[in-house]
């Protein structure tokens, strides 16, 4: 398989873990981010000594500032896949600079959509989109179930997704959405609960539980959605939208309590509670069945699996991740 994918976002974490796998399949793979690459230990593509492996290049592109670049290059290499796991990402940040969330998730990525739409060269644009754009919810939530965002990044999401598919519908643009439920897996930023909870059990650190942990989330292993990225990316009609999830759900306090289980020690000894953050929403409980019965897709990761995988690559760089910065850090 010669296949050229191009991969925006590709420092992110699960845009590292989707380059892994389109290399292991055999594909030409061009990820694109506006950071320089980040510490080896956060990017799962690499190869054992550090290095690039074959069929993979690497741009530091801000889309933001330099879009001509980037057009340059994607008219150049005439990708048969665009995937983007671009983003202003966090949720409670976003309500400090949200022009900045607007500019990046939304302004910029539709000047983009505005010139790939021209090309015929391109067979799948995949954008990874959220949950956070239906706001709190309750009960199952389905594909076509309305927008209610109550964040600045949710807005901002919701923005470009909605034009999007009027890209679609007025000029068949051929794009694909995904939402996923909440990724973990080794290699995240330690600024996430779940890697943050395991080098604080094993540091011997205190984890804030905001708002003592009641949000209820399902967390899903980031192979996992990987896969069913790929499908998504090859098998789904343009215009399709697809729920990726497990159906279990969990309390983030229950989930941080299952934490300290399996680490060995006792979680009343390494948590305080802090204030809930602003537009936090409760509840998301993605349904899936669309992914499963189109295209047979299944997660193959157990929750505490999952966690396992996490444990093991923590104790494997214990000594490298307690020297990292543990929270989120902004630029513009």
């Amino acid at each position: 398989m010669s296949e050229h994918v191009y991969v925006l976002g590709s420092n992110s974490f699960s845009g590292g873990h989707f380059i892994r796998m389109l290399l292991d399949m055999g594909y030409r793979v061009t990820g694109v981010s506006r950071s320089p690459e980040a510490h080896p230990v956060f990017l799962p593509h690499l190869a054992a000594n550090g290095r690039h492996r074959n069929g993979y290049d690497f741009l530091r592109i801000d889309i933001n500032r330099d879009m001509p670049s980037l057009l340059a290059r994607m008219e150049r290499d005439k990708p048969a896949y665009i995937v983007n796991f671009a983003a202003q990402g966090m949720v409670a940040e976003s309500w400090e600079h949200p022009e900045q969330w607007l500019l990046t998730n939304t302004v910029s990525p539709v000047i983009l959509h505005n010139k790939l739409r021209q090309y015929e060269w391109l067979s799948r644009f995949v954008q990874i989109s959220t949950p956070e754009v239906y706001g709190a919810t309750q009960g199952m939530l389905v594909e076509n179930t309305c927008y209610n965002p109550s964040t600045p990044y949710a807005v901002s999401k919701a923005a470009v997704d909605m034009s999007l598919m009027c890209f679609y519908r007025a000029y068949d643009f051929p794009v694909v959405f995904t939402r996923a439920a909440n990724v973990f897996g080794p290699c995240q930023q330690l600024y996430r609960i779940v890697p943050r909870a395991v080098l604080c059990f094993l540091a011997g650190g205190i984890l804030q539980l905001h708002g003592g942990g009641r949000s209820r989330r399902c967390f899903i292993h980031i192979e996992d959605v990987a896969r069913a990225t790929h499908e998504i990316m090859t098998r789904s009609r343009p215009g399709s939208i697809f729920h990726i999830a497990t159906p279990r759900i969990i309390s983030i306090r229950d989930l941080v309590f299952l934490v300290a289980d399996m680490v060995g020690v006792s979680p009343e000894k390494h948590i305080t509670v802090a204030e809930e953050r602003l537009g936090k929403d409760l509840a998301y409980t993605l349904d899936s069945s669309k992914l499963r019965a189109e295209l047979d897709w299944r997660e193959q990761y157990s929750l505490e699996q999952g966690i396992e995988d996490v444990i093991r690559w923590v104790r494997d760089n214990l000594s490298v991740l307690r020297a990292m910065p543990q929270n989120y850090e902004h630029r513009a």
